[in-house]
């Protein structure tokens, strides 16, 4: 417990309440905004303007490979949120522990830039780039009989990416997927602090719980600024993951692939998906900080009734 410069105790949130409330809220999206996510990576994919939107891209694949289409790669997309959330909240809230001020017990904003960036980076080496390989390359297979897809499933998937490409083919993408990651959770950590603090005067460790609307709105603002800037490199991780080491490889790396696609697309064809990246990200943030704060809440406030009371 601390007090800030008003007197009023704050509770401090133990890491493993986030990361739990994180995986809770990770589970909850994951079942929510798949299609979206299927349809963002085919328009990615799509060199040759198969798909003329998203609302066609969305009825081509429900048409011609029936509904649990737009659900592929649900469950390695399942796992990789619940453990990504769980490591992302759970790592911020320890790296947020070093830039702790011990008399008021804040965070300062370069303190949330850091322990976000350094929890983008370390979801995405740890979690998300292998996750995201298998789910890339189950979801750019069209069709819908198993006997003719070159992947049956996530754990079939991986082992034939380990198995023609090395242990290190789940890293495909790597780089562009860090830079993504770590200045998305950047900005994301600052902005949902920022707008919980403007919006509804909620300060971390205060005990106040708030609404799931609340939570809902300061999660959905927070997460849209992410995909614009990073626009590109979701992009570019999208291509090195979907390209085989078995076969010809394109793209010779991150800034390789950038510009490929750039004299052969042209600027607009690094921010190819960027809508449905919106219609994913920031309603995603919404439904895992709806989740996410009523747990982090309630534990805040039993903890401060509790520590009160033996006070």
């Amino acid at each position: 417990m601390a007090k800030d410069q008003t007197g009023t105790q704050t509770a401090v949130t133990p890491a493993y309440m986030k990361a739990i409330s994180g995986s809770l809220g990770g589970i909850v999206e994951a079942s929510c905004l798949q299609p979206i996510d299927v349809i963002k990576t085919r328009l990615q994919l799509d060199r040759t303007a198969v798909y003329r939107g998203i609302l066609h891209c969305g009825s081509t694949v429900y048409n011609t490979e029936g509904t649990r289409a737009l659900w592929k790669g649900l469950t390695p997309f399942a796992t990789h949120l619940t453990l990504k959330y769980a490591l992302r909240m759970g790592s911020n809230a320890l790296l947020q522990s070093a830039f702790v001020d011990e008399e008021t017990g804040k965070v300062s904003v370069r303190g949330r830039l850091f322990s976000g960036f350094g929890a983008g980076v370390l979801e995405a080496l740890v979690i998300v780039t292998p996750f995201e390989v298998v789910k890339i390359r189950l979801q750019q297979q069209k069709g819908i009989q198993s006997n003719l897809l070159k992947y049956r499933g996530p754990i079939h998937c991986a082992r034939t990416v380990i198995r023609e490409e090395g242990f290190l083919g789940l890293w495909a993408g790597a780089s562009p997927t860090v830079m993504r990651n770590g200045t998305n959770q950047a900005a994301m950590f600052t902005a949902k602090n920022s707008f919980d603090v403007v919006l509804w005067k909620k300060h971390e460790g205060d005990g106040k719980v708030l609404e799931p609307w609340q939570s809902m709105v300061s999660g959905f603002l927070a997460g849209t600024a992410g995909p614009i800037c990073t626009g590109p490199f979701d992009v570019v991780k999208t291509r090195l993951m979907a390209q085989s080491k078995s076969k010809t490889v394109k793209y010779k790396g991150m800034m390789h692939a950038m510009r490929c696609i750039y004299v052969e697309e042209g600027l607009s064809a690094l921010w190819k998906g960027l809508i449905p990246r919106l219609m994913r990200i920031p309603p995603g943030q919404a439904i895992v900080w709806g989740v996410a704060d009523q747990v982090i809440g309630l534990y805040e406030k039993k903890c401060i009734k509790g520590s009160a009371a033996h006070i």
